[in-house]
Formats: C-alpha cells, structure tokens, sequence
C-alpha cells in the first residue's frame, strides 16, 4: 500500500480542523495549540519534521496532565492531528484510529463539556475531504468499541465508508 502526500496533507488538514474546534476546552496550556499549528503547516505544504512529531508528543503530554477529561480530550484531538501526518501504510484496522481519532477526540471532548458529540460527529463528517474518505477505504475496517470512544469511532468510519 502506497499513501501519498496529498492524501496525508487532505487528512492532517481535517484532523486539524477538527482538533481546533475543541482548542477553547484547554485554553491554559499552549502544547495542544502548538500541535495544531504544526499540523497546519503540513498541511499547508510543509515538511514532515522532528518539530512536528515534538508538538504532537507535547500535546500528549498536556491530555495526560490535564485534570479536566473535556480538556484532555480535547489535547488527545490534537495530538491526534499533528500525528496524521505519520500515518503508516500497513494494512491494519489499527490504522483507522489514527484516521478517525482526532474527530473522535473532539466529539468526545464536546460531549464532556456538557456538549453534543453527535452535532461534532455531524460537522466532521460534513467537512471531511474526498481523500479522507478515498484514504480510510484503503484500510480494512476496524471493529466496534465497547466503550464510548469505541462507539464514536464507529460511528464516524461507517459514515465515512458509506
């Protein structure tokens, strides 16, 4: 299997997009921001570079600090996005994660702040680009989650899928 650039920058773009819509929810610590930003420039054309990969580890960082679980969603959203860029070309449902988890992410943060994770499922899928969707088929699908996350997961590949 073969992922492209494009593809890779289609994708990094929505997870970035989706990340940012949470952002407000972690507004005291910059690493989630950070991440976003890196995720940003590759998107825009820029480079795969140890500073991008350094932003999404300090975004992990801050959701694991985090005493809020709305803003670690929130930061997990952005790591989520800063780490598309790396997305592996291995056959695996394992894969979708790293597709679906930035959006997945911020649904679930939504809903933590007392939001609804289905109206941030709805926008997501609304502004997921062709290659996003062309991307995902590529991989074998995942299986359902007991948990939360794993239903919004669900969720948002089906949609995807269809």
């Amino acid at each position: 299997m073969e992922l492209d650039l494009d593809e890779l920058r289609a994708l990094t773009s929505w997870a970035a997009a989706c990340a940012e819509r949470v952002l407000p929810l972690i507004p005291d610590d910059p690493r989630p921001a950070a991440a976003i930003t890196a995720a940003r420039e590759f998107a825009a054309g820029g480079p795969r570079t140890k500073a991008l990969r350094t932003a999404a580890w300090a975004a992990l960082a801050a959701a694991g600090s985090a005493a809020d679980p709305a803003a670690s969603a929130a930061a997990r959203a952005a790591v989520g996005a800063a780490g598309a860029a790396y997305l592996h070309p291995l056959e695996s449902p394992h894969q979708v994660k790293h597709i679906v988890g930035p959006a997945q992410q911020a649904a679930l943060a939504r809903e933590l702040a007392g939001g609804s994770a289905e109206a941030e499922v709805e926008w997501a899928l609304s502004q997921a680009p062709p290659e996003v969707r062309v991307l995902l088929h590529k991989f074998p699908p995942g299986k359902p989650g007991k948990t939360r996350l794993g239903e919004l997961h669900h969720r948002l590949e089906s949609a995807l899928r269809d």
